[in-house]
């Protein structure tokens, strides 16, 4: 798949004034101005997180009417119900809450709804539940925020809400007792981008304070913030990337049981990162709500006993051996309807309907089929019950959301952002969906948005790539969006004669810049068809992350090679 370039701009002015105070290489401080650090303190809060430097909890809008209403509760002898989604966001919120409320008052509970049962969010389903079994007060996290009619129903029947949630609010806000959520737009919180467990931590830290607790009370569950930072995909910025880093901190020295069984699992023998808990952790806990039901995710993350512990991951380890098998299976039939579809290579847009499908996985199947194949928006759709349903990805730059909006008169539900969405509708209607979406895709979207884009962060030599460059450059953990791993770009390179192919498919590199002596070697996953780029004599420029090799007790730098094409080009 054929890839644009594009090289941020440089800032010469801002990356002089911070080399001047920080001494350390100039590209390191190009690579920090890109990321808004811009002087000596921030580079130092930056290179330093500290738990010292998180905002007061108690800054959040109605921070302490959550307070006094449970404790209220706590007083009345109320039950209290915590409820959340089935995705790792808030699985994970709900555990932090639930375990750390439970040490201090036994009538509590916590709530998930079925995904295919219920699906996101608040639900009629919850609310009947709630009112059944006599609960007083509702704790949700990670939803709530858009369910006004559910919660005010809730209300009407005695039932007290406080919301937790951090997707951006409608005018209309639900009749809650206490509503925290920083995207307020009257809420004074500093920062706006936490995750949905991010802010059930700040409900209870704000608990512990108040109780006279130590700090560690809350901080306990730094490992379960952190994996939500990680999967939920929020900025790692602020107070994000202060959270993440010491809960990864706490994951690699004393993570809870049930990421600690995870991890065992899963076999990392290394030192955790962000992007471990990303590519190896979620997606276990995401497993869960996918293939049957996310209740044992929470189960898993509030078990203080290992043997228990091991025994829910291996079924959550084997929950995702099975999605990984279907949806491995989806995509090749996918693959197949695309390649028998004579108009394919006219389209702006992939829809696809199978009733067969598992709806659990059609999200994981529209971006590999973005990613691998067809560079896209993409929507899959499969049968549930006496409707299709299905989830929409898209590319770079393109409102996926907006251009489903245009067909809603063929929909019975939608909703979703700029990148991802939802829908359901009416089997009979799914050709005129199919037609109408690419009509929408096909006028609005640009050509450019067609072709994936590499956004390089900036060109490099080889003897720039020093040990002691990359030990600073390592500092730049925890990663994520707005702190992404840095790409660079060097020019000029040829082959050694040593370069080869792997497996017939990736590439070993072994190149040289000009007429240096700095040889370098690298890997290039399923790169096979660049090898005559890279033998065929000419001059190569290559796009990479620096990445480290370890082999035999020896640890070497290596180049993660992301894409080559001829130089001049």
């Amino acid at each position: 798949m054929q890839k644009r370039w594009t090289v941020k701009a440089y800032q010469p002015n801002q990356e002089k004034s911070l080399q001047a105070s920080l001494r350390i290489h100039p590209l390191l401080c190009r690579l920090l101005v890109q990321r808004q650090v811009h002087t000596f303190e921030a580079a130092r809060q930056f290179f330093r997180p500290s738990l010292d430097d998180l905002h007061d909890p108690w800054m959040m809008k109605d921070m302490d009417k959550a307070i006094s209403r449970i404790e209220l509760a706590f007083f009345r002898h109320e039950k209290i119900l915590i409820y959340g989604d089935y995705d790792v966001d808030g699985t994970t919120a709900v555990a932090t809450v639930y375990a750390f409320l439970h040490n201090l008052y036994n009538n509590i509970e916590f709530y998930i709804p079925h995904r295919y049962r219920e699906g996101y969010g608040i639900s009629e389903q919850g609310i009947a539940y709630a009112k059944e079994n006599d609960f007083g007060l509702v704790i949700a996290l990670d939803c709530g925020i858009k369910s006004v009619a559910y919660i005010q129903h809730a209300k009407e029947a005695g039932i007290d809400f406080i919301i937790c949630d951090h997707h951006l609010p409608d005018a209309e806000l639900p009749p809650a007792v206490a509503i925290l959520n920083p995207k307020q737009y009257d809420c004074p919180y500093p920062y706006k981008e936490l995750s949905g467990c991010g802010i059930g931590y700040k409900l209870i830290s704000a608990f512990a304070q108040k109780r006279g607790l130590p700090a560690s009370a809350a901080n306990r569950y730094l490992d379960l913030v952190a994996t939500s930072i990680a999967a939920d995909i929020v900025p790692m910025t602020g107070e994000n990337r202060i959270l993440a880093f010491h809960g990864l901190k706490k994951v690699n020295e004393d993570p809870l049981p049930g990421i600690k069984a995870l991890i065992q699992l899963s076999e990392l023998k290394e030192q955790l990162t962000i992007s471990n808990l990303v590519f190896v952790i979620a997606p276990r806990v995401n497993a869960a709500g996918r293939m049957d039901d996310a209740r044992k995710a929470v189960n898993l993350f509030i078990e203080d006993d290992v043997v228990k512990a091991a025994d829910i991951a291996a079924v959550l380890h084997a929950d995702n051996f099975d999605r990984k098998e279907i949806d491995n299976t989806i995509t090749q039939e996918a693959l197949v309807l695309l390649q028998n579809d004579a108009g394919i290579s006219e389209k702006k847009s992939t829809v696809l309907y199978q009733a067969h499908w598992h709806k659990g996985v059609v999200g994981i199947v529209a971006s590999r089929l973005i990613d691998k194949y067809y560079y896209r928006p993409t929507i899959i759709l499969t049968q549930s019950n006496d409707k299709v349903a299905g989830s929409a990805r898209s590319v770079m730059g393109f409102n996926v959301y907006e251009a489903i909006h245009q067909c809603k008169d063929l929909l019975e539900n939608y909703g979703g952002h700029f990148y991802a969405a939802g829908m359901t509708l009416k089997p009979e209607n799914v050709a005129a969906f199919q037609q109408r979406f690419e009509e929408v895709v096909a006028s609005t979207i640009r050509p450019d948005q067609l072709t994936p884009e590499i956004i390089i962060d900036t060109e490099i030599f080889f003897t720039d790539i020093t040990t002691a460059f990359n030990n600073i450059l390592k500092q730049f953990e925890p990663l994520g969006p707005e702190n992404l791993r840095p790409v660079f770009l060097a020019r000029n390179l040829t082959d050694t004669g040593y370069s080869k192919l792997v497996k017939e498919e990736h590439i070993r590199f072994s190149v040289r810049q000009g007429r240096s002596n700095t040889t370098l070697t690298g890997i290039g996953f399923y790169m096979a068809e660049k090898f005559p780029v890279v033998t065929g004599r000419q001059p190569f420029d290559m796009v990479f992350n620096i990445d480290e090799n370890e082999w035999n007790g020896q640890t070497t730098l290596q180049l993660k090679v992301i894409d080559i094409r001829p130089s001049g080009k």
